[in-house]
């Protein structure tokens, strides 16, 4: 037996939110449980302040900003930040807006503010699981959205993308909550709508692949508000540092290697897999670019295809997933976006689970994909292997079982895509 959820966002929208985690809090053991996680990295950035223990590289780079916004100092001309502590020298890569919107983090120590990131973090993907929870068509009587939404947050820490997203201190799964909220929940809310993937954008510009998102779902109104925040960020940043909106724009914007060398098999986009395949061309952005337009056509058809189906956390996944591969730059963190789809795919199973080969075949879709997030293969990938001849670029020597591994995440996307519309063209799906 299934049951179906209670009234969608048409009925509730914000109300329904609030009332969901009053709810939530309601339960004591179930609001103990979601509560241990962050309570405990929060704690644990605090030791780390009190042993000096080397805690949220990025997040350290974000609170720089932030300082280096408020004293004064030039965000982009030198290649880290003064306030970085030493195992943290790296470029800001970010907006100016981010600086900005990082201010909050310069109140505490470095590593203070990555607990608190990461707390927060943690919160945000409880309740990217709960509103999936809340969206989705049907599910199976066990999928509860209490104890569901505790289960799978925890367990969420075990798979690459979100436990490196939580270590690094980066801002991945809060980002990925201003989406899901805005583009699941506030829909219904009169001049509310897109505000906050205009602000998601304005700390990483990716979030702007939702605004057509919007569009190709019937929220005009929405994308261009979204547009007009994300605008308006930028005027109010260049009104208080022109230097570095300027240096931005039109140096930073285009160095992607600001970020890192851009081969590595940590990112896993359509442009690193042709920098990969092509030993580093210089004309593989173009190629990627020309790609990525290949594969908006089925991606838009999709989003419209589920969004007249009344599906709307697939047709956000689609956006999502096209986005992360038609970023120049897409590490390995970014994918948090593949614990809403496990959800999604969990919600799908029969019940009762079929036994024997059977209930593997059922298993199969959620469990490669867990496989494939939880492996830690990227990080294997990249790491030396006594068999290969030393050199800085091991990914260029891969050998085609190699590449089909160190492209696993990216993959996993463009596989499902062509299920989905093999499925779509037979009629079944």
């Amino acid at each position: 037996m299934r049951e179906s959820p209670a009234a969608g966002p048409g009925t509730g929208g914000a109300r329904w939110l609030v009332e969901a985690v009053r709810r939530l809090g309601g339960r004591p053991a179930v609001a103990l449980a979601l509560a241990a996680v962050p309570v405990g990295l929060f704690l644990a950035g605090v030791v780390s302040w009190l042993i000096d223990w080397r805690l949220g590289v990025d997040s350290a780079v974000y609170r720089s900003g932030a300082v280096a916004l408020l004293t004064g100092e030039p965000l982009y001309d030198k290649d880290f930040l003064s306030a970085e502590p030493p195992w943290a020298r790296l470029p800001f890569t970010y907006p100016p807006t981010g600086a900005l919107l990082f201010v909050p983090l310069a109140l505490f120590p470095t590593q203070v503010s990555w607990g608190l990131l990461a707390a927060i973090s943690v919160l945000a993907l409880a309740l990217v699981v709960r509103i999936v929870l809340h969206h989705l068509p049907e599910r199976p009587t066990w999928m509860t959205p209490a104890s569901t939404t505790v289960v799978v947050t925890v367990l969420a820490l075990a798979i690459e993308p979100v436990w490196r997203t939580l270590f690094l201190g980066q801002i991945n799964l809060v980002l990925m909550a201003l989406v899901v909220v805005d583009v699941l929940v506030l829909g219904q809310v009169r001049r509310v709508g897109g505000v906050l993937v205009g602000v998601a954008a304005a700390v990483k510009l990716t979030p702007l692949v939702f605004v057509p998102h919007l569009w190709l779902v019937g929220r005009r109104a929405d994308a261009v508000r979204a547009v007009v925040t994300f605008v308006l960020l930028q005027a109010l940043i260049f009104a208080i540092i022109p230097h570095d909106f300027a240096r931005f724009w039109s140096v930073a914007v285009t160095d992607p290697e600001r970020t890192g060398p851009t081969f590595w098999a940590g990112n896993q986009s359509l442009h690193a897999l042709i920098l990969r395949l092509t030993d580093l061309a210089p004309w593989s952005l173009a190629a990627a670019i020309g790609v990525g337009a290949l594969l908006a056509v089925p991606a838009v058809i999709l989003v419209r295809r589920f969004h007249l189906r009344g599906q709307p956390v697939q047709a956000l996944l689609v956006t999502a997933f096209f986005g992360l591969l038609l970023s120049p730059v897409t590490w390995s963190h970014h994918y948090v976006w593949v614990i809403p789809l496990l959800v999604l795919l969990s919600s799908r199973l029969p019940e009762p689970l079929p036994s024997g080969a059977a209930r593997v075949r059922a298993l199969a879709g959620v469990g490669a994909i867990v496989a494939v997030y939880a492996s830690c293969v990227l990080l294997i990938m990249r790491s030396s292997d006594p068999n290969r001849p030393a050199g800085e670029k091991p990914e260029l020597e891969w050998t085609p079982p190699e590449f089909l591994l160190g492209s696993s995440y990216l993959l996993v996307p463009l596989v499902a895509g062509v299920l989905v519309l093999a499925r779509a063209r037979r009629g079944t799906g």
